[in-house]
């Protein structure tokens, strides 16, 4: 941009220059040279030099000076033009102001093009930088937004396969515990109806033998003389033992209901966490599969857009090479 405002107050510069050098030849030169011309036209093969002769050179020197002093190619192109008009009309007897003019005017006129030029190829340079470096951060901005997409969804999904793989863990575990549980309950109700049945048969032989036992003693027409005292002491025995068999049998049956409770109650809770946590693991798996579909389309969007973002630097670039010296 500084380049560009440089070069047009230059360019500004030269055309006051020429104007000025235009309005000089007009105002203070038209009568010099129709004296001179005149006089050249009758005396051209002479040689004769006269003061309007001398205006040329001079003219033709102010331009060169003012070439120098801008640094302007154009004018010193100018200054050189000029003179060889000069010398060259001097030989042929014409005005040599003539050519000078026209000159200047195609000077100021291929200048005013430059110009006219110059500020269309700023306006499109200003216009396209512009729009470039919009379209650049709005790409930009997009592809952030769809980065920070994808992340989010990505640990998102990883989130949940760890929770899915906790809950396997558990459900595996469960499974096991549970398997463990049924094993020993069988043991125990195996167990519980071969000691019972073995309770229940010593109990029958006990109740048998004191049936027996009190039988016999409650007899009154024996022929010898019984053992009543030491029977009586028996009998007393046999019922202690059939207390604690029928104790023993009692004991053996509620520990039973207990433990068969016990297990019922814990199965049926496995079985509520069992579902539970089925139900976590599947909508789990549903959702990461569904986010990772979503962070697949997300990445392909964002390559588009990326690709987008590369042609727009790439666009950017030329038209920098071009717009900015």
């Amino acid at each position: 941009a500084e380049d560009f405002e440089a070069e047009t107050k230059s360019r500004g510069e030269e055309l006051a220059a020429l104007a000025a050098a235009k309005d000089a030849l007009k105002e203070h030169v038209g009568a010099a040279s129709d004296l001179s011309y005149s006089l050249l036209q009758l005396s051209a093969s002479s040689g004769i030099t006269s003061s309007a002769r001398l205006a040329q050179f001079e003219a033709a020197r102010f331009v060169r000076d003012l070439a120098r002093k801008e640094g302007s190619s154009a004018l010193a192109q100018l200054a050189s033009r000029m003179t060889s008009a000069i010398h060259a009309s001097g030989r042929l007897g014409e005005d040599p102001f003539a050519k000078v003019k026209r000159l200047i005017q195609d000077m100021v006129e291929k200048l005013e093009k430059e110009a006219e030029a110059d500020s269309t190829k700023k306006g499109f340079c200003d216009k396209e930088l512009a729009e470039t470096a919009e379209k650049k951060a709005d790409k930009t901005s997009e592809i952030e937004k769809l980065t920070t997409s994808v992340d989010k969804m990505s640990a998102r999904s990883a989130q949940l396969k760890e929770e899915v793989a906790a809950l396997q863990t558990a459900l595996g575990q469960l499974a096991s515990s549970q398997a463990q549980m049924d094993k020993i309950r069988y043991e125990e109700k195996e167990a519980f109806t071969k000691n019972k049945a073995d309770m229940e048969e010593g109990l029958s032989g006990v109740k048998l033998a004191l049936r027996i036992l009190s039988e016999y003693y409650a007899k009154a027409d024996k022929a010898h003389a019984s053992a009543e005292g030491a029977g009586g002491g028996i009998i007393g025995l046999l019922e202690v033992v059939e207390s604690d068999f029928t104790k023993g049998v009692a004991e053996m049956t509620a520990t039973e209901e207990n433990a068969a409770s016990t297990h019922d109650a814990q199965t049926k809770e496995n079985e509520i966490e069992t579902a539970t946590k089925e139900q976590d693991v599947k909508y789990k798996v549903k959702e990461s599969t569904q986010l990772d579909q979503s962070t697949a389309e997300t990445s392909s969007d964002r390559s588009g857009v990326q690709a987008e973002l590369d042609a727009v630097l790439e666009y950017l670039r030329k038209i920098e090479e071009q717009c900015i010296a």
